[in-house]
């Protein structure tokens, strides 16, 4: 299982769409993380880029994220990949924090996407 997070100086980043790179840790059949590779992160609205076919094809299932628009969770959750959102601190220990079974997605998204266009307050 692979499991990705959005990512600032090695803590989850609360703008999905902005955010510099995704951390993706690779989890072994003991569910320990065995390993974590560096995704830079595409240009753009995380809705409107590719970067959910990229994180499925690299084998991502699970997504720990901030907060992210509803454009951006569906899309994630039509590539397979589980979304749970509200999350902040360091990427590791939230990670071991997720395996040991102690997160849940908060069920809070973004409201703000209308017609104005993407403010850097909250991004999908």
């Amino acid at each position: 299982m692979k499991i990705a997070v959005p990512t600032r100086n090695n803590s989850v980043d609360d703008h999905f769409g902005q955010c510099d790179m995704y951390t993706i840790f690779t989890i072994d059949e003991r569910n320990d993380i065995c390993g974590s590779e560096i995704l830079p992160s595409p240009q753009g609205c995380g809705c409107k880029s590719n970067i959910a076919a990229i994180l499925r094809q690299m084998g991502v299932s699970v997504m720990l994220a901030g907060n992210m628009g509803m454009g951006a969770l569906n899309v994630l959750n039509q590539h397979g990949i589980d979304v749970y959102r509200g999350n902040s601190g360091d990427v590791r220990k939230l990670t071991e924090l997720y395996l040991q079974g102690a997160l849940t997605d908060s069920g809070i998204g973004c409201q703000h996407h209308g017609n104005e266009g993407h403010g850097r307050e909250c991004n999908h």
